[in-house]
């Protein structure tokens, strides 16, 4: 079947550079001695606490005519078992209806006044002109206390959830996120619980609304206040609009810490198909807000790949060319926090990628800092939390941090002075301390068939163990071939089962599928003509967006009325795609194929099967065990790569055509293709797959 491809240009962005003199080159070769670390000046902060226990802080700025507001709700950890997802979908429902007012009314009220309001499953905050505060404190409580959580609301935000889910899934990226998430922290821990597709679906109202109950208590919240205001008036609207908020218990759970795991382990997600890998080092650290090595650990992340010219990026992107970022973070946590390297690069670089990057974490344990690369990554951290504190948010974010984590009122006072003083032997020890390149997770998201393999000798156990998309290990030993199982009996096999001998008399083929794309209906019209010649075109609106034209030995690709010619490597893939039913005739078109095993598709056991054309472009088709149905096809082209599964079959004329086609990778958004109409041995004039202006 031929896919809708999406192919969105690439912009790229050229830096000029000019010639100075040999004096200047001098000049520059060596880094400018620090300077005294400048004295941060954060402005006062107020803090207060209501009886019910709410605290309030007050960060004031008269710059501009605007406050903000934040309400945090401090949620403990906490596990949410086959319903995950729920606290998210709740803190969306509270500004969705109030027992006085309507979304749409909530909406026409905030607008009206020129203001933002956003809800959470942490809060409620909004911002406005100072003049109209009242109003959007009246509409923040009005959605913090009285919310409907009404059914056709929740309805359509559980729908978007799926839909979000349903994008993402397919991503390699997100697929790395994921299970890296679950690996680091283990399912037995909050962090380590996944919302998919199948625990929203489970989700019930009630049990949003057992959430809010539970958790939207005063005693763990903070009222954050920024602006154009004074302490006397937040101490009236802090009463006036939330001291009413009744106090109560809240559950708070213990849970198991989680450990990295005691030797390397290597892991590995099978993307089919996939050109590049996503690597993924990762594991837990205990480094809590506030600890006395959280600025010198934020600095050795710094150093190893925390800014462009790290280590990591200088080695990997502008030394070897393996990638086109590599990075690192170290994220503190009051729980439990995790250190993660990461880079996409090419397959056949895999490997030696993982090298550099092992490389890198145990160089920065062996070796002291020098200290120009010292002094140099201290002046990147000390202009970035500069200019951070532009943003009178960020102050605030700071001061919510002090109150929430107990930290000194002048830790971000201080922060630049204490950043001066660290020394290269204490980057030294933190990098011991919290870089474990020998007690990691090595995740892979990528090829299996290119890539798992030569990932073994960074394993000392020498095995690669592998997850699904969501973190399940899979422990079922590769299931067997059947003996005397072949690829070209797998594809003897699928002709008989799709018509067999039918197949022969089939002279000319009509197939129209429709997709419906956000409220756009999306047409494809496919016309076969023995021996091959094919037209391909997609429509939307009644408008033809692409065509493509194929008599048999050439043809043109036409995308929004702009004409090129099928050459090269396209012409000899598209000789093969123009045949019907092609699988009846790889080995005459020059297609090799080879039977790879069988692995699980959709919960079914399928033989799989890599094409390679003659062009070299490879291709890989899935067939269930018992129908021999094709259920899977997917393909890589210009980097990306399209899986395409057919959920259903329908039957014309004896023969089995795909109905519904779940198709992810060729656009933001999964695409379900559901066959209108096949019409066989219908008359096609030649002339039609001729292209003419």
């Amino acid at each position: 079947m031929r896919k809708i491809l999406f192919l969105l240009p690439l912009l790229s962005f050229v830096f000029a550079t000019c010639a100075i003199s040999q004096q200047t080159e001098d000049f520059r070769k060596k880094a400018p001695p620090a300077g005294p670390a400048p004295k941060i000046e954060l402005g006062e902060a107020v803090r207060f606490q209501l009886d019910n226990g709410l605290e309030v802080i007050l960060v004031e700025n008269h710059k501009l005519p605007r406050v903000s507001f934040q309400v945090f709700v401090d949620v403990p950890p906490f596990m949410e078992g086959n319903q995950a997802g729920y606290s998210s979908i709740a803190g969306q429902l509270l500004s969705t209806g109030t027992t006085s007012r309507t979304k749409a009314e909530i909406d026409e009220a905030v607008d009206f006044i020129g203001a933002s309001l956003n809800t959470s499953a942490n809060g409620v905050s909004g911002s406005c002109l100072t003049k109209h505060k009242d109003k959007l404190l009246e509409l923040m409580a009005d959605v913090l206390f009285n919310p409907t959580f009404p059914e056709e609301e929740f309805e359509k935000i559980k729908k978007q959830t799926l839909a979000a889910l349903a994008q993402a899934k397919d991503d390699p990226n997100t697929i790395a996120s994921n299970v890296a998430t679950v690996l680091r922290n283990g399912k037995d821990h909050p962090y380590g619980e996944l919302e998919t597709e199948e625990t929203v679906e489970n989700i019930q109202l009630d049990k949003c609304k057992e959430y809010y109950r539970t958790y939207f208590k005063p005693n763990i919240s903070y009222l954050v206040v920024t602006g154009d205001i004074s302490e006397e008036e937040v101490r009236k609207i802090a009463q006036q609009y939330f001291g009413d908020w009744q106090p109560g218990e809240v559950p708070q759970e213990e849970f198991p810490t989680p450990e990295p795991p005691a030797i390397t382990q290597v892991d590995f997600v099978d993307k089919a198909g996939a050109v590049q890998s996503v690597i993924n080092i990762t594991h837990p650290i205990q480094l809590p807000p506030g600890h006395p090595d959280a600025i010198k650990a934020s600095l050795t992340n710094t150093i190893l790949g925390g800014y462009f010219n790290s280590r990591l990026n200088a080695n990997l992107r502008e030394d070897k060319g393996y990638t086109y970022g590599a990075r690192s973070r170290m994220d503190q946590d009051k729980y439990v926090g995790s250190f993660t390297a990461y880079a996409s690069v090419r397959n056949e670089v895999t490997d030696s990628a993982m090298t550099q990057f092992l490389l890198e974490m145990d160089k920065l344990q062996r070796e002291p800092v020098g200290e120009e690369e010292l002094s140099m990554v201290k002046s990147v951290m000390t202009g970035s939390f500069a200019r951070s504190l532009e943003n009178p948010g960020t102050i605030a974010r700071y001061y919510l941090n002090i109150a929430r984590f107990n930290l000194p009122d002048d830790y971000y006072a201080t922060y630049l002075q204490r950043l001066s003083e660290v020394t290269a032997e204490e980057v030294l020890a933190t990098a011991r301390k919290y870089i474990m390149p020998h007690r990691a997770h090595l995740l892979v998201v990528g090829n299996k068939d290119e890539v798992a393999d030569k990932l073994k000798n960074f394993a000392p156990d020498g095995e690669v163990h592998f997850y699904d998309h969501y973190g399940n290990k899979i422990e079922e030993a590769p299931i067997p071939v059947p003996s005397g199982m072949t690829a070209e009996t797998v594809l003897s096999r699928y002709v008989q089962a799709i018509g067999g001998d039918k197949l022969n008399d089939v002279q000319s083929l009509v197939i129209i599928m429709n997709a419906e794309m956000q409220g756009i209906v999306l047409e494809t019209t496919i016309y076969h003509k023995e021996p091959n010649k094919l037209v391909t075109r997609n429509s939307m609106m009644g408008n033809i967006m692409h065509e493509r034209v194929f008599d048999g030995e050439s043809g043109v690709n036409v995308q929004m009325g702009q004409v090129s010619k099928i050459e090269g490597d396209e012409l000899k893939d598209t000789k093969v795609d123009a045949v019907l039913f092609a699988e009846r005739k790889f080995p005459e078109l020059g297609v090799k194929t080879e039977l790879k095993g069988i692995e699980m598709v959709n919960g079914q056991p399928a033989y799989k099967i890599v094409l390679t054309y003659p062009s070299g472009k490879k291709k890989t088709y899935y067939y269930n065990t018992e129908s021999f149905l094709k259920v899977r096809e997917v393909e890589t082209t210009g980097g990306a790569t399209t899986t395409s599964d057919i959920e259903e079959y329908m039957e014309v004329e004896g023969i089995q055509f795909p109905k519904k086609l779940s198709i992810t990778g060729a656009a933001p958004v999964p695409i379900i293709l559901e066959t209108t109409k096949v019409e066989i041995n219908v008359p096609l004039p030649d002339e039609m797959f001729i292209y003419e202006e």
